[in-house]
Parts: C-alpha cells; structure tokens; sequence
C-alpha cells in the first residue's frame, strides 16, 4: 500500500504525510454505510467467533503485549458515580468515549505500561477514536429505521386516506448535522461563520497557531519518562489545548490586538504530527488597520536585531523563517513543480502596501541582518508574518495576518471549514509500482502472435480519511474541533401546514397529528424580524416558546433555501424583511393588501429584480404629467431596466401621448380644421415616440441604437444634425457679449494675463496645453466663465469639463469629463476614449476651440493620456501636438486630495498624478496667487504646507486655534450637529432650502458619516419612508450561483461604497447626494446634494441644492436595485471637494488621512466664523490636537486655505430606483 502523492486535487487536505506516525486510514469517511470490522477468533472447538470493539474481549486480543492478563476492555451497562451534581442526569452509564478517556490519563497508583509503549501507544489511540466513532454510527444506523420525518400536510394527508402506521410514510433520518465533523456538521459550520461575517463585516485578522513540540513543558514531562514528545500524543493535545485558550484569552479579553467583537477557531491537523488552530479575529470600529502604516504595528515580515531584541531573534529564528526551499532545497514540502506554494521568497519592500486586490504587502526591507538554516542565509524575504508580543509570549508558530477586507472572505471560511485530512493510496504488488502508479502496463506480444501476457496482479487506488494519533486524542478527550465566540441560533421556517414533525414509524396517526398541534399563540417582539430574534430572546425546546434574553447575545441564522423551491425562496426573503409577523397573512399583507403568492408580497416590497415597479411608476405619473416628461423620465430609468422593450411596450400609449398635437403643431394642422386634421396611426406614434426619445439620448452622449433591443427606427430629418454640437453652439450671442464684457473688467492682473495667454493660444489656432494652479478663492472658476463668454459670444465651442459632479455644476453647460468624453472606468497605458471617429461625439469634441478642464490634480494621469490618444486620433494630428493640437485649460490645486488608487502606496499616487504624465512638459504653468475673497491666517497657511509639527517622520500634532474648537462635548455627535444645524429638535421648522445648502459636516470616514447622519434624522420630525433595495448575483458570475452563503439577506447586508445602503431611511425635508449620475444636461451628477420634497413607495420629488467614485472588489459579482442617493446631513472629506459652504463642522474621532485632506476639510467654507472643529479621543473627550500624516515629497507648490461662493441653483425632479 502506497501513498500517493500527486496534488491533483486539494493540496490543503490531501497532502502528504511529512511526519513519521501511527495513523488510521478508513476508506471513504465516517457514514453510515461505514463496514463493520471483521475480527475473527477460532475457538478450541474449531469454530469461529467474531468478535466487536464493544465487548470486554476485544483489547486483550489485539493488544496482548499492553493488557497481558487479559484485562477487560469497554462493556456496555458500566454505571457511572453519582454524585450530587449528576444525579439527576438521564444518562446513567459510561459511554465508549468517556471510557476511553479514562484510560487514557495517567494516574499515581496505576501501572503506565499502557502510556508507555510508544508507537502501540499511538496504534492504541487511533483504534479507540475509530472504535468510538463506529459505535455512534452503529447506533445512528440501527435506529434509522423507527426515526423518521414528513411535513405535517403528509401525514394529515396519510391519515384522510386512511392508513394506520407510519412505517413507509415521510423520509429516514441520515446521518445528522450533530454528528461531529460530518459533512453536514462542517456545512452549518460554515454558513455560521458567514452569520457572523454577515453580522460584524469582514474579519481583520487571520491567525495560524501551531503547537510548538519544544515547548519546556513538554520536554520536562516527556524527558522524565525517558519518552520522545511524539509518544505523547495525549499530552500534546492537552498543553496545546492550555496555550490556545490562553491565546485566545490575550486577544479577546486582554486586547493584545486591539479590541475585538468576536472570533472563531478551527483545529486542525494536516498530518503534519501537531494540532494547530486557525482562528478568525474582527476588532471593534475603533480599532481596525484602515491603513497600511498602522498593519506595520501588529504585524512584522522582518528578523529582528540580534543585539537589541536577542530573546525575540531566537524565536524568529526557530519557528518563523520559512525554508529555505527553491533551489537550495528541491525536496522541500512547499515546492510544486519546481516553485515555492507559499510564494517564498517574497520581494523586499520598503514598506507596507495593500495590492489593487485589497491584500497586504508587508514591509521586507533590505537590511544586513539574517538568519542561517541549512547553510543558506534567510533574510527578511523569507520571514513569515508575525506578532511580536505572541511571538515571545507563546514562543510558537504564530502567523499573523491582516485580512483582505473583502475578496478573501470566501477563501478564508472555506479554508478554515474545509473538511478532515485524506490521503489517496494504491493498493498492490510491490513490483513495478513505478509503472502501476503512472498506470502504464507495457503489454508484450509475441511475433508469432501468442496471447499477451496477462496481469496477475490486483491494483485499486483507495480515497482515503486519514486519522492520526493526535487528532484521535484530541477527539477522545473532546476538545472543540470548531470554537466561536458568538452562538449562532438557526432558525427553521416552514411554508403553511408544512412544519416537519418526527415520530416512530410504529405510532399510529392520530397521536402524531395530536403532537404537531403545537400552540400558536407565542407573542414575539413586533419591532424585530425574524433573524433577529435570537438578539433579545432565547428559545425554550421544551415549552416551545420564546422567552427574553436575561444575559448573552446570539446572531439567527434562517435556514438556506434554493431559489428553485419558489414559495420558500420568497417566503424566506419576506421573514428577514417583515417585522414581527404573527401569521402568514400577515407577512403577505403589503400596504393593506393581502397577496395570494409570496412572490407577489415581494414584489409590492420592491424585493425583486425585474422591471414592474417602472411599467407602474410610468402609468401612475401618467396622470398628472405630459408625455413630454414621461420620455424625459423613460430616458433616466433605461439604464436600470432589465427589458426595456418590454416597459416600453406595456407604456408606449403614455410615452406617446402627446405626439399627435406636437406634430399637428409641427405641420401647422389647426384642430378647427375637420378636413386637414392630422391623425397618426399607433405605429406612426411609435415612430415618432422613439425619435423624441432617441433626440434625448443624444444630447447626453448616447443613442438608442445602444440599447440593441429596443425598437429601432431611422432619425427624425428634424435632429438629423449633431445634437451636442447643436446644444454647445445654441447658446445667445448677445448675452454671453454682455457676460464677457462684465466680467473682463473685473479681471486682475494675474487673471488677465492667464486670460490673454489662453485667448491668444485660440485665436492664433497653435494649439497649447495650459495649467492654471491657483489655491482656493484665487478665482479659477471666474475665469473659465470669462474664457466661455468670450468664444461663445463669436458662436465657437467651449467644453467645460471637470473631475467631479459638483465642480461641473459650478460651469454653464458643465459635464464631467467621463461623460463628455467617455473616458474609460480603469484607463491605463494603453486605453483610449469611447469615442469613434465620426459619432457626434467625436464631432463635438474635434469642433471645440477650448477645453476646459477644472479639479484636473483629482484624476489620474491615464485619464488625460487616454483623452490625448484619442484627440490625435480624431483630429489627424500630423504635428505630434497633445490633444490633437487643441487648446486644452487644466486647472485645480496638487494640495488638495491626489487622485485615489485603491491600494496604492504614496509613490503608485505621485506617479499617477498629472504631473508625472508625459503630457506635463508640454504644460505651460500659469499662476494665480491673489486670494480674491479673505487674508488667509498664517495657522492656515501652515496646515495648507504641511509646515505644522515640523520637523516630523511622517506623523506630527497640529494644534488647532481655540476659536474653531468644540471644547464641551458630553455627546459628541450632538455637539457637532448642534453647533452646525441649530436645535436638532426644531430641525423641520427650517423650510428654506438655503438652510442645507449653505451648512454641511465633514469626517474623515464613512463610518463617522453614518453615525452623524442616523442622529439627524431621527430628530428630523416629519412623514418618513424605508427604501429596500433588491439584490442578487450577477447571472454572469457562475461560480457565486449556487453558493448557499451568497443568499438575498447576506447581499443584502454588503456595503460598498459608491453604492447605496438596502435599507434606505428618508424623511420630506432631509437633505440627500445623489450617488451617480442621471442626467448630466439636467444638473443631475454623482455627488449632487439635493433636498427632499415628496415621497411615495417608489418615486420622490427633490430640489437641487448643488453636486466621486469608489473602487471596492468584492469575491463576487451583485445586482442592486435601488435608489442612488444617501443622507448627507454630513459627508466625507473627500466627497466634499468642490462644495462652497457658509457654515462647515469637521468632526474628527480619528485624524485625517493627510494633511493635504484636512485642508479641503477647512477650505470649504467661505468664512473663518462658519468653521467649528471637533477633535475627541477614543473616551469621546474634546480635545485641542489632531495627528497629522505628511508626505513631504508630495510638496509641489504651496497653497493657502479659500474661502469661495456659488450661486444657488433651484429645479424640481424625480429620482427613481437605479440598479
């Protein structure tokens, strides 16, 4: 019998055995189906006796050499001492495994022969467990066939038809979810750790602890006994067993980490001869690494100093080097197919950096120091992560690392929950087994054409559950095998009358139906939903009713139901939803209707994915508005239909409503007029319909013939023209005269020259690249309306671009540049612009005599590389000039926030900002430098410069003037909405929308945003409404489908920023940002602030008030449905770039990211009397100081705090659930 060592599948549970050890090997796995052993005695008479593991005899006779006497072995019926504490208990006897654990501890007065005798020893161990584990599922077997199960509605049914017993009715029980370690077993394991992730969010630290066989309490008790530490396995697994509950003492209770709100653990065994665990850790809110720098604090991948640390060195030496393999060593057991499968050696990195998918790269520098294993010097590449404080306390394997906070969450509970080791063998002849293995049998035939000769050897390979003498210990003395800090409850649910009920097969009907006739009278708490319940109430199997929680806390867990059992899938989806249902009519009763399907109460929820909620939201606004809106309205829900030609086909009648009197106005056919009244059959409305709507569509960039299955028809001869050319040349001559004519007069001298240098540029037609850096309140926005007024009074065409929503809102006909120019989402080296020669898109572009392109240093460098590929392109550049040798205007301030880039570090931002573009030598650098609204403050111009605190590591306190402080604070958050908002309590007496437009709190977190915004509308009086939104995998994303885990509850608990929230609470009068863009013509951007004015389930109206991206991976693809908009009473930092505020509050529980953000924190605000700052510690104190974090080489200019204005812009419109 040989081992076969290919890895073919699961490397992680069918690896080789790299220790020398008794194990058992049991084909298959523990099931019911498990085959008895055959023991065989031949008694004096000759006759033959088989003989159990369950009877006295069986150990004598298969270890005569440790029970000489004849000893008797385990015997059912052994009665246990009563005690007082365990007299009341219902078992009485001495089970197997507490048999076997007795005997396996070692005790003064006895012989040890037992504990002895080594390899026997570990024999011993592993036959007991696999006897202990044959005799439950013997037990489990014989009673299969009296236990059994149906759903009430069966046996009922059974019972009408008139049948007695029950002996063939309903299904068998196999083998049960409590049967340690069994397939079902580490099912619910598993969907219990992914309820707790759905819970708590993602886990922060994944923890390797392994067993340490040098530990001095084992040798001092091994080396008494004159026994290696392997003999013990016993022992081993109990000192084990001591340092992880101490460990896990450390990190949850002592915080060595950082505080924690849960953790979970998984032992494992591997083969390897030692236990170790694999523990999970989430820290509180307060303590997470939301930085790569703060990883650098838990978690070294360096050698530590020899001189200064030698006690840790020592340990970093022994038992955190990995290898050396590779080249040095070949034979190492990482290597596969001549690689390291640990990556080994990593790269040297100066620091630490989270990678574009979300994984640490730990800080490795290039140091001297490094360590000799085998004659090859290790250094800081092959230092596995670790903690220094459990390093030298446990002085063991203790790999620490900080998870990816969303892509390796999938990986991370399967590995942890991926099932027992395995190992494939062959079973055969010892000759040839080099051949037999490859399977390759050479068959020989003789040239006179004799008969081959034939195998006389019998080959089978064997799938293998491997059981080694620790885990059989570690199982006999029943230690966890899984461990969570947080008790997960499942909640069974069942449709109507089809509750499952359990009896005998021998009892007769009516007693059984008399059993299932539970009470239904339990009153649960009304506010909570279903999963919830196990929150604030503990469950009573014996009485069967709910009872309220006295202490402790659980997490429910509804059963998983496939989506192809229709009536459970959705009744599912409406318990995790609905509040304290007391019925099922009640769970299907929506708004006061009663639905017959509980598909069809979902869908009144909002709960589906599908496109019925527009067809009705179409026809209901088709009852106070024209058809003219409908289109406008039909345009802004494409993007979010699943068929749009199915809307359009149960709407059309609406959407075309009022063709017929728009084309007799056309043709000029008066209604008085009987004999030449024009009268349009439904298919000429059609036509006519979809070319109004396809002339919307236009104008923002696209077409109809982009949503391929949609009618399509040929272009109204009316709008046969490019449309945004039409719209960029439509503006009035003699206004924008008047405009340039105001406004030239009003130009500094600095603003005159940037004026003269970029008109001359237009009018001489020789192209040029310009920047205009000016810090805040210099004037830039000015200007580029003063450069518009001027070619557009001349009939030529301006685009005003900029980087963000907001910042376009500040320009007449402003777009973001994405949208204008259809810039890629993840543009690189080689991208190029969505725009073809000869669309209208294109056209426009190669028309324009200036781009302007405001908030430029916001964008990354591919975003002007890729718009500069496609210009030349478009325009035939012959010349090599940039843009195609068009007159581009960037402008903007590289103090304020860099472009963002997921898991850079500071040199991957630096090299992905305009200035380090090979498009920046062609930039003429044009400055403005007179602040044109107030003096800046020389406080301010130092955070601006980064001068505070200086000089610094990176890390310095910058003291904040008393005059911005909140220094009395007992709630901070009411404090910092007070002083911003007024009286939170009268918050709905203030109508004037001007009021929100003018005031808004900034954090530097999401977190700290949601915190701000959930106490403000609950102080907000007045009519509110919960927006669900429906989620659900993409349908392209196959390997996500049948994930039991990926359920609708779980997706619906997902947070990704740039996305809104499934649970969306809104009240008349709160004021909301708008999360994409809807109509970039209407003012409708992502990041417009907006005030609400009207609700209903599935439409609002709101006021414009004024108006970034987010890259978040996650390990799958979903679908949301709901609407784009957030509460933005506060709002981050980095959303507010480009706001003009009267009145800002920054509220800083933690510090900024940088200084450069904190200076667009405080220039926000148009005057130093509107600024309030505040600053607490982790106790919620005021304080005076913040931290700052400097990036000194970031230093490209310096810049001063701004104070700006902007006018108010009022319009009325509909958002509408957007996927």
């Amino acid at each position: 019998m040989r081992i076969v060592s290919k890895r073919e599948t699961d490397g992680r549970v069918y690896n080789v055995p790299t220790t020398s050890e008794v194990a058992m090997l049991i084909p298959g796995d523990f099931t019911i189906d498990i085959p008895c052993r055959d023991i065989i005695v031949e008694e004096k008479s000759g006759k033959l006796q088989r003989i159990s593991e369950i009877l006295p005899c069986y150990l004598p006779l298969q270890y005569p050499l440790l029970f000489p006497y004849g000893e008797d072995g385990f015997r059912t019926g052994i009665e246990k001492h009563q005690t007082g504490a365990g007299k009341d208990k219902k078992n009485k006897f001495i089970s197997i495994r507490q048999w076997f654990a007795f005997r396996i501890h070692e005790r003064k007065h006895e012989k040890h022969i037992l504990l002895r005798s080594k390899r026997l020893w570990q024999q011993f161990l592993v036959d007991s467990y696999i006897a202990i584990e044959s005799n439950r599922l013997g037990y489990i077997k014989l009673n299969q066939s009296s236990l059994r199960a149906d759903n009430y509605n069966s046996v009922q049914k059974a019972s009408e038809e008139g049948k007695c017993d029950l002996k063939y009715q309903g299904l068998a029980c196999y083998l049960p979810a409590t049967f340690t370690g069994g397939p079902r077993y580490m099912r619910n394991m598993y969907l219990d750790a992914m309820a707790v992730c759905k819970h708590f969010g993602f886990p922060d630290y994944f923890i390797t602890f392994t067993c340490n066989p040098k530990w001095p309490e084992l040798i001092r008790f091994c080396g008494e006994r004159n026994l290696r530490v392997d003999d013990r396995p016993e022992i081993i697994c109990k000192i084990f067993k001591m340092k992880l509950d101490s460990l896990m003492l450390d990190l949850t209770k002592r915080n060595i980490l950082g505080k924690t709100s849960t953790s979970m653990y998984t032992i494992e065994f591997q083969k390897r001869g030692l236990p170790h665990a694999h523990i999970l850790i989430w820290l509180d809110s307060k303590c997470k690494l939301t930085r790569a720098e703060h990883i650098d604090k838990a978690i070294s991948a360096e050698i530590p100093d020899k001189l200064k640390d030698p006690e840790l060195f020592e340990v970093i030496k022994e038992m955190m080097v990995h290898g050396p393999c590779g080249v040095v060593n070949p034979k190492c057991p990482c290597m596969e197919n001549g690689k390291c499968s640990k990556f080994y050696p990593k790269d040297h990195v100066p620091k630490t950096i989270i990678d574009k998918e979300g994984f640490p790269i730990y800080r490795r520098r290039r140091i001297d120091d490094f360590v000799q294993k085998k004659d090859f010097k290790c250094d800081n590449r092959y230092v596995i992560p670790y903690n220094r404080s459990l390093s030298l306390r446990y002085r063991a394997h203790i790999n620490v690392e900080w998870c990816n906070q969303s892509g390796s969450v999938k990986y991370i509970f399967k590995y942890i929950h991926k099932g027992p080791d395995r190992v494939t063998v062959v079973v055969g002849s010892s000759l040839n087994s080099k051949n037999k293995e490859k399977g390759k049998q050479k068959v020989n035939a003789d040239t006179d054409g004799s008969e081959p000769k034939k195998k006389n050897e019998v080959e089978d390979f064997f799938n293998c559950r491997y059981v080694s003498a620790c885990e059989a210990a570690w199982r006999i003395l029943k230690y966890p095998i899984h461990y969570r800090s947080t008790s997960v409850m499942k909640l069974s649910f069942h449709l109507p009358g089809e509750q499952y009920i359990y009896f005998k097969g021998d009892e007769e009907v009516e007693t059984v139906l008399n059993k299932a006739d539970l009470d239904g009278s339990i009153q649960i708490a009304r506010k909570l939903t279903y999963p919830n319940i196990p929150t604030r109430f503990t469950y009573d199997p014996k009485e069967k009713k709910f009872n309220l929680r006295k202490k402790g806390f659980a997490i429910g867990r509804i059963n998983y139901v496939p989506r192809d059992i229709e009536d459970g899938y959705y009744l599912r989806i409406l318990l995790n939803v609905v509040p304290g249902p007391r019925s099922f009519e009640e769970l299907k009763t929506v708004n006061g209707v009663l639905y017959k399907e509980w598909k069809d109460a979902c869908e009144a929820l909002g709960l589906l994915d599908n496109d019925q909620e527009y067809i009705d939201d179409l026809k209901r606004t088709s009852f106070w508005s024209s058809g003219w809106y409908l289109r406008q309205l039909f345009v802004i829900m494409l993007d979010a239909l699943i068929s749009p030609e199915n809307v359009w086909a149960a709407t059309w009648q609406h959407l075309s409503e009022d063709i017929q009197n728009e084309k007799k106005k056309y043709f000029n056919r008066p209604v008085t007029c009987l004999f030449t009244d024009l009268i349009l059959s439904d298919e000429e409305k059609k036509v006519y319909a979809l070319q109004e709507i396809d002339h919307i569509l236009r104008r923002n960039g696209t077409s109809l013939t982009y949503y391929k299955t949609m009618p399509q028809v040929p272009r109204d001869p009316r709008f046969d023209t490019n449309v945004l050319i039409l719209d960029e040349k439509g503006y009035d001559r003699e206004s924008e005269t008047k405009k340039h004519a105001d406004s030239i007069k009003k130009l500094t001298l600095e603003q005159k020259s940037v004026y003269d240098n970029i008109i001359g540029a237009v009018n001489e037609n020789v192209g040029g690249v310009f920047f205009v850096y000016g810090f805040g309140g210099t004037g830039k926005t000015f200007l580029w309306k003063t450069l518009s007024a001027a070619l557009r009074s001349k009939g030529d065409i301006v685009l005003n671009v900029a980087s963000s929503g907001i910042a376009s809102l500040l320009l007449e006909g402003g777009r973001t540049a994405h949208s204008r120019s259809g810039i890629p989402l993840n543009p690189n080296e080689f991208t190029t612009c969505n725009m073809k020669a000869g669309s209208d898109r294109a056209n426009l572009v190669k028309e324009a005599s200036l781009i302007i392109w405001d908030e430029a240093p916001m964008m990354s460098r591919h975003c002007f590389e890729s718009l500069d590929r496609s210009l030349s392109d478009i325009c035939g550049n012959c010349d090599n000039k940039p843009f195609g040798g068009k007159v581009v205007v960037f402008g903007g301030d590289f103090r304020q926030v860099l472009p963002v880039i997921p898991g850079a570090d500071t040199a991957d931002i630096v090299m992905a900002a305009l200035n380090s573009s090979y498009l920046w030598s062609h930039c003429k650098v044009l400055t403005l430098t007179k602040n044109m609204c107030l003096f800046s403050e020389e406080w301010i111009l130092a955070v601006g410069d980064g001068r505070i605190g200086e000089p610094n590591d990176g890390e310095a306190l910058i003291d904040i003037p008393s005059e911005f402080l909140i220094t009395k604070a007992k709630d901070p958050i009411q404090a910092i909405c007070t002083e911003i908002y007024g009286d939170i309590t009268k918050i709905h007496e203030q109508k004037d929308p001007v009021f929100f437009q003018e005031r808004a709190i900034l954090c530097p977190t999401n977190e700290d945003v949601n915190q701000i915004n959930e106490t403000m509308l609950d102080n907000l009086q007045g009519e509110e409404l919960t927006f669900l939104s429906s989620d659900s995998l993409d349908t392209a994303d196959i390997g996500s489908r049948n994930n039991p885990v990926l359920t609708p509850e779980f997706l619906n608990n997902v947070k990704v920023l740039g996305l809104s929230n499934h649970k969306l609470r809104l009240k008349i009068g709160s004021p909301v940002m708008l999360l994409r863009n809807i109509d970039p013509i209407g003012g409708l951007m992502n990041g417009t602030r907006l005030q609400i004015m009207q609700m209903s389930p599935f439409i609002l109206q709101a006021m414009i008030l004024t108006g970034d991206r987010a890259d978040t991976k996650l390990p799958f693809r979903m679908r949301r449905t709901q609407l784009p908009l957030a509460v933005c009473f506060a709002m981050t930092i980095n959303k507010s770039q480009g706001q003009s505020l009267k009145r800002v509050g920054i509220f800083l529980p933690r510090p900024c990211f940088s200084h450069s953000q904190l200076y667009v924190a405080i220039s926000r605000v148009t005057s130093k009397s509107g600024l309030k700052i505040l600053i607490v510690n982790d106790e919620g104190k005021p304080q005076k100081q913040t931290k700052k974090f400097t990036k000194k080489f970031l230093r490209i200019f310096s810049f001063h705090l701004f104070f700006t204005s902007v006018g108010f812009l009022s319009c009325q419109f509909y958002i509408y659930n957007i996927r």
